[in-house]
């Protein structure tokens, strides 16, 4: 049975119409078939606790007992009696030896946005947030790709890390909306104008664009890294995870293209582009 069957047809073509238009899906398609129903399963465990820490239903405790049952049931679900909401992970588990500690670190980093809002981090906090909500994601994936876990973690702990600083660089908008800001208190010390920590009140500052370029400084390096550790032809699949950085590079080139000055446009990238660097992973 696959893990897309697992998930249920009904789930499993909303977990895929979910991702149909991200980057992610682009990159999963390079993979065989078990392969990328195991990274749409993984999809799908990050999509509904994301879920629980974005949707703003219930309290805070309420929503923290949501994440303390999913803690349960995959601790059930590695003592090999999985409850019926983690059911659909077990054939990755099974098959890829996904790690119990990379799903319970994602939920640490979620639960860090049920606990508050996030709004000013220090550069250490980010760093954490970052490694639970992104590179925990890729200490997993890189199970699913075949990796050996040097090179793949290593690869993890740099490309999750560029990832998340590049949507954190994009959503800006989005999380002030909802009162967060992911930008490094170090950076903003620097901007007078904002010492009251309102999210909406910083991002609307001019200054903001030179605290935005710190830390898409920060990403640069990070690609840069992963970047090295592929081009080094590690065992495993490495085609989705390059095609993964490529195009999110390139969205963070684009962005600092237009600039973060307020107003913003969130900027996508071209399905022609998607294609080229889609072709480009070929030679890999």
């Amino acid at each position: 049975m696959t893990n897309a069957e697992h998930l249920g047809a009904p789930q499993a073509r909303a977990v895929q119409k979910k991702a149909s238009g991200s980057s992610f899906y682009a990159a999963m398609k390079l993979l065989p078939v078990e392969e990328r129903d195991a990274m749409f399963a993984i999809y799908a465990f990050c999509r509904r606790v994301d879920d629980i820490a974005d949707d703003g239903i219930g309290t805070r405790a309420e929503r923290h007992e949501k994440m303390e049952q999913w803690r349960s049931d995959l601790r059930a679900l590695y003592d090999g009696a999985p409850p019926q909401p983690v059911r659909f992970l077990a054939p990755a588990v099974k098959q890829y030896g996904l790690r119990l500690q990379d799903f319970l670190t994602i939920l640490d980093g979620m639960d860090m946005d049920v606990a508050e809002d996030i709004v000013a981090p220090s550069l250490e906090m980010l760093d954490l947030y970052c490694d639970r909500v992104a590179s925990a994601v890729g200490r997993l994936s890189i199970k699913v790709f075949g990796m050996d876990e040097g090179p793949g973690f290593e690869l993890a702990h740099h490309l999750g890390r560029a990832l998340q600083l590049t949507n954190i660089l994009r959503d800006i908008d989005e999380d002030a909306a909802i009162g967060r800001l992911y930008l490094p208190r170090e950076y903003l010390e620097a901007m007078d104008c904002c010492r009251r920590l309102d999210p909406k009140a910083v991002i609307a500052q001019p200054e903001i664009d030179g605290v935005c370029r710190k830390v898409s400084e920060m990403a640069h390096a990070h690609y840069d890294k992963a970047l090295a550790i592929l081009a080094a032809r590690p065992k495993g699949r490495i085609r989705a995870p390059w095609l993964m950085g490529a195009v999110y590079s390139e969205i963070l080139t684009a962005t600092e293209a237009a600039g973060f000055k307020p107003p913003r446009q969130r900027v996508s990238l071209s399905t022609s582009k998607k294609l080229s660097l889609v072709l480009r992973s070929a030679f890999l």
